[in-house]
């Protein structure tokens, strides 16, 4: 069992609790630089596909599990950051310039729709961000002269430094930008937990009254957790757009948006991993069923049942494991640093709550 012994406050915030870890994760970056040599063109779009939706997940992650803001409308966000660098690159822009402009505008559009939501709290503001997403789908058809309408738009191959990335002929390529942009979103949700900024996201998750009386600024904090969300979420719509060849209203609906909750509540709230984790889970889903449907002998689809399934793994997380895969994963790990001195209730939930609460 390894023992953290902090002398400062420094090694409190350090990016790596200590070294192990540092190794570990550079271990893991080393075997996914080393994945494309050893898997064919199938799989590796696949791992591609985990990757982008790892991206969308640290971005409502950062909203619903380290600000506690419920949302059920952040494929309109995927979408708003597809069609703008879709738009930005038919502007005569370079990838590497609309790329980044296309977060940052879906980040700042998110802050101006977050100044009426703020005001609401959990059921409610699903409700509005739902009708959101909605609005959307009515939104890019009428905008058909930038957007594309019911026909859609086809996105130009990337052309970095005159290095050209397309999703289907270079496949590889297309792989390590996914990458790239993955471990940038990844270093700065840690970066971000470790700064003041991620510190009161987290005091307004747990208590918005608590948090005032620490001098946490409630409305701006939700603000501007809601437009760093979007704008990593902005940056996967993008890349979606690229893996899918082609997209139109109809490919960012509302069941990317239910989709996108019930993967970081299967991975598991609050955490990096639990992002990863729950990609994995959707990501990997309809493959396993359609395997599985094969080696059965049935020939014929069978409507809904991913969608049944996805929601059975949902049910059967919020009543056993509430804290997700993530979750799982360090209770089994504490056991076996712990065995045999391992108590059989040592995991058991409390029933509790904070009576501040009952303020609101």
């Amino acid at each position: 069992m390894r023992i953290q012994f902090k002398t400062s406050y420094d090694h409190d915030i350090r990016l790596f609790p200590d070294r192990w870890s540092l190794c570990t994760y550079g271990a893991l970056v080393a075997v996914m630089l080393l994945l494309p040599l050893g898997l064919d063109e199938f799989f590796l779009g696949e791992v591609t596909n985990v990757l982008i939706w790892a991206i969308a997940g640290l971005g409502l992650m950062l909203l619903t599990g380290q600000s506690g803001q419920a949302s059920l409308g952040h494929a309109a966000f995927l979408a708003l950051g597809c069609y703008s660098n879709t738009i930005l690159i038919e502007a005569g822009l370079p990838f590497v310039l609309a790329f980044p402009l296309a977060g940052i505008l879906t980040g700042l559009i998110g802050v101006v729709i977050a100044i009426p939501a703020i005001r609401l709290h959990g059921i409610y503001l699903a409700i509005a961000t739902i009708a959101l997403s909605i609005l959307a789908d009515d939104i890019i058809v009428l905008l058909e002269p930038w957007t594309g309408g019911v026909s859609g738009k086809f996105p130009e191959p990337i052309v970095i430094f005159g290095l050209e990335i397309e999703r289907w002929s270079q496949p590889e390529r297309f792989y390590y930008l996914v990458l790239g942009v993955t471990v940038v979103c990844t270093l700065f949700y840690r970066n971000l937990l470790r700064a003041p900024l991620g510190r009161a996201f987290a005091a307004v998750r747990d208590s918005e009254v608590s948090a005032t009386a620490m001098g946490v600024h409630i409305a701006r904090t939700k603000a501007t957790a809601f437009g760093l969300s979007c704008m990593i979420t902005g940056w996967a719509g993008a890349l979606m757009g690229y893996y899918a060849g082609a997209f139109n209203n109809e490919t960012f609906s509302l069941v990317i948006s239910i989709t996108l909750l019930m993967m970081i509540v299967i991975g598991g709230l609050g955490s990096i991993h639990g992002a990863f984790f729950g990609a994995i889970v959707v990501a990997f889903l309809p493959q396993a069923l359609s395997m599985a449907t094969d080696l059965l002998g049935s020939s014929t689809a069978i409507p809904g049942l991913e969608t049944g399934v996805f929601g059975l793994i949902l049910i059967l997380f919020i009543l056993f494991e509430p804290m997700g895969l993530y979750g799982r994963w360090l209770k089994i790990r504490t056991w076996c640093e712990l065995f045999p001195f391992a108590r059989k209730d040592m995991f058991r939930r409390q029933k509790s709550y904070l009576k501040t609460e009952r303020l609101r």
